[in-house]
């Protein structure tokens, strides 16, 4: 049986660019799930790095991360106290604030996560690279 999926944020990139960074065990489970989904989170490492300079888009980035969510049948889950009290209570293993939050919301929710981040399964959480 299918289970739902939480993408991260390099994960949402890589799916919408179509690149083979997404293993082909991610690409089979996100097609195959019932419900993809991204938190509200992705929305702004997407918007910081391409304000940076770190990520080149065809267009803004809401415009970007709308098409992306519309045409890939993803659903955002957004934050919430409940999320970020989760992600400040984690263990200190990663300290990037953002993925603290797709990990809180991965536990929270009980999803899998499409990441190439292996650091995730230190918290106990199953990854799809």
């Amino acid at each position: 049986m299918s289970k739902d999926i939480l993408l991260d944020t390099c994960a949402l990139i890589w799916l919408a660019a179509g690149s083979k960074a997404l293993s082909a065990q991610a690409r089979t489970a996100i097609a195959k799930a019932p419900n993809v989904y991204v938190s509200s989170i992705s929305a702004f490492e997407i918007a910081y790095k391409h304000v940076r300079g770190g990520l080149k888009l065809p267009c803004d980035p809401e415009q970007w991360f709308q098409k992306v969510l519309e045409t890939h049948d993803i659903k955002e889950l957004f934050l919430d106290s409940t999320v970020f009290i989760k992600a400040a209570s984690l263990p200190l293993i990663h300290k990037d604030p953002c993925d603290r939050c797709i990990i809180a919301t991965a536990m929270l929710k009980s999803l899998p996560v499409a990441t190439g981040d292996t650091v995730f399964k230190k918290y106990g959480i199953n990854i799809m690279g």
